[in-house]
């Protein structure tokens, strides 16, 4: 009876033992995925592009885009994702080049579609247009007016694209919208091309006007190079759960001035 009891106890031991290591390693597989580390994605950005992006007095990247950013890797991870991003600090016209060396994950910086960038793009996050901008004493009045006149566009945008259509213009590409906006308003060059929602900043700051009719109907969207097709499937699936929200609107009236329908 000694032995059985002895036997029967053992057993109880053994079974108590293998239950307590199960539960700790369950535990410590918990404690691992919660401790994961995050992936982390470098998305490329160009802050003089307000009010997609900028920078404020303290030197934060501000805008609509970094704005809109937080909000989809957010919506991420809350539906079962582990992702941390950091922004990478380029011109305009390397972003493309970057992703394309795999120095970076995504681009985000008031892009639109242009078919001759290679990569592959989300879908649209906000409409946009291509406009003409002059000094407010400007006599220019719409494309017709610029024939050899020499017009500003930001380098590798599809303002530089739209401002080569303009009959006799000679286009002057600026990597940095900011200085070229500083020549516009010295009278450097007689004009610029520019996304209405950007022109839309400056006019309202004072000195500049927006004349004639939009020169390219566009749709902002997010750049990744060909092997990031999964990610770009999250990013898709974020920016429309992003066009849906509250938020969308809220941060659409903040950066744009003007509702969505």
């Amino acid at each position: 009876m000694k032995k059985t009891v002895s036997v029967a106890l053992c057993s109880l031991m053994a079974l108590s033992m293998a239950a307590c290591s199960n539960s700790n390693n369950a535990s410590s597989a918990a404690s691992d995925g919660a401790n994961a580390e995050a992936k982390t994605i470098l998305v490329g950005i160009s802050p003089d592009y307000p009010p997609y992006e900028s920078k404020d007095a303290s030197g934060e990247i501000i805008g609509f885009d970094a704005d809109m950013v937080d909000w989809l890797f957010n919506y991420l991870n809350e539906n079962g994702h582990n992702y941390k991003y950091e922004f990478e600090e380029l011109s305009f016209d390397t972003i493309i080049s970057s992703l394309q060396a795999g120095q970076i994950d995504l681009g985000v910086s008031g892009f639109t579609y242009d078919p001759d960038r290679a990569g592959i793009f989300s879908d649209s996050y906000y409409d946009s247009a291509q406009v003409i901008v002059v000094t407010e004493d400007s006599t220019i009045t719409g494309a017709a007016d610029l024939n050899g006149k020499t017009v500003g566009a930001q380098q590798g945008a599809t303002g530089e694209s739209a401002a080569q259509e303009i009959g006799g213009a000679k286009v002057q590409a600026v990597a940095d919208a900011n200085l070229m906006m500083e020549n516009l308003k010295a009278q450097g060059i007689d004009a610029v091309v520019l996304d209405k929602a950007v022109a839309d900043q400056y006019v309202s700051k004072g000195g500049f006007k927006i004349v004639g009719e939009q020169l390219m109907d566009e749709e902002n969207i997010i750049y990744t190079s060909e092997d990031q097709q999964e990610l770009m499937d999250q990013i898709n699936e974020a920016i429309a759960a992003f066009k849906e929200s509250d938020d969308y609107k809220a941060m659409t009236e903040k950066w744009f001035a003007s509702e969505v329908e």
